[in-house]
């Protein structure tokens, strides 16, 4: 197994009276990852969500009832938990009354679990995301210099962990996962109203990472209104497709606030999506892509290593601009993110007038990797 930076985090957590939530896309390896976990671990109970009979374990579930269905149990696992209803509830029984266990539960539905779980466990989780496998931790897995040498693959086929252990079956693996996770599984969300206007909205988003997004342009494009693109927007998010970065500004009057740029979570869905699968070296979109892959690699490492940094772009009326910036604590990390190392990048003054507190850096694809690892 490719070894996860997470693993480490999560196992400080155990017993702490806590239940521990992972959550993250289908085939990201949440399984996986609680195996490794637990694989030394004796009396495990393992419930998969999938089957109906797992629910009716929680069917009018009272404390006294689950102590005994556990038994001498120590780690409870509860896979796909959104499934079952009201399992906040449940869960919030398990850490209130009966402490001796442990119990992990995953979920691949931010937007159906997190609605389950956030009042009744208030206090009583650690939740994590899972996201497809690092630059970081492939260096880990490959070497250094190897994991440089794969980035232009990385950028087409992206870190699925089954895409990534394929041995040249990647096209068929990611048209799989999208066909899977994207047009079954977000389709099925009772948000959805018009499928098919949703792998529309995938498609146009595909085309322009990197870019502001405008949810109108985008609607009349794609013939949505302004707020059920940004009500899919959202469902896509908490399925772990895409995600927003938000303009960074301090009501000036000069600089965006409602700004929005939207990446994928993947590549290879990415690609997947818009069925180009290319060399790197013979597209177009390359630098987009680039800079998609640094936005995502910047965000995994923060959140395993849990520095609690915030993610922006800046941009002006006037069309001045800075790809990417990390706030925390009022210093303010800035960086333009360059395919080619050639291409001459600068800090513009009405941002270093504004923001004296920050750093500049210019990333490029000969650079890159000193950022993450």
């Amino acid at each position: 197994m490719i070894e996860r930076t997470i693993i480490k985090i999560i196992e400080k957590e155990f017993f702490q009276k806590k239940a521990i939530i992972i959550l993250g896309a289908r085939q990201v390896g949440k399984t996986t990852l609680i195996k490794e976990l637990l694989k030394d671990k004796e009396n495990v109970l393992w419930l998969d969500a999938e089957n109906p009979d797992v629910h009716l374990i929680f069917e009018n579930a009272t404390s006294t009832r689950l102590k005994a269905f556990f038994e001498k149990k120590v780690f409870v696992v509860i896979d796909e938990a959104q499934k079952i209803n009201n399992i906040g509830s449940k869960l919030k029984l398990i850490t209130d009354y009966i402490p001796e266990v442990q119990v992990i539960a995953t979920g691949s539905s931010a937007f159906e679990l997190r609605n389950k779980l956030n009042e009744p466990l208030t206090g009583r989780k650690f939740e994590h995301k899972l996201y497809p496998l690092s630059f970081a931790e492939m260096k880990v897995e490959n070497g250094l210099l190897e994991e440089i040498r794969m980035l232009p693959h990385r950028l087409v086929y992206g870190y699925y962990p089954a895409v990534v252990t394929s041995n040249g079956n990647e096209i068929k693996i990611l048209t799989l996962l999208s066909d899977s996770y994207l047009y079954k599984d977000i389709l099925l969300l009772s948000g959805v109203r018009k499928p098919e206007k949703m792998l529309d909205l995938l498609k146009a988003l595909a085309w322009q990472i990197g870019n502001e997004v405008n949810y109108s342009e985008i609607g009349k494009l794609i013939g949505l209104k302004n707020e059920t693109v940004e009500e899919y927007i959202y469902l896509l998010e908490q399925s772990y497709v895409v995600y927003r970065l938000n303009s960074y500004h301090t009501n000036k009057r000069t600089e965006l606030k409602k700004g929005k740029k939207i990446y994928f979570t993947d590549l290879g869905i990415r690609n997947a999506i818009i069925n180009d699968f290319s060399p790197f070296e013979t597209r177009k979109d390359n630098g987009s892509l680039f800079e998609n892959f640094m936005v995502n690699e910047l965000i995994k490492n923060a959140a395993y290593d849990e520095t609690y940094e915030k993610f922006y772009f800046w941009r002006t009326t006037e069309q001045q601009e800075i790809d990417l910036i990390i706030e925390k604590n009022g210093f303010l990390k800035t960086m333009e993110i360059k395919w080619n190392p050639k291409v001459k990048a600068k800090i513009s003054k009405t941002f270093t007038n504004q923001y004296p507190h920050y750093s500049f850096e210019v990333v490029t694809s000969e650079n890159f990797w000193e950022f993450l690892v």
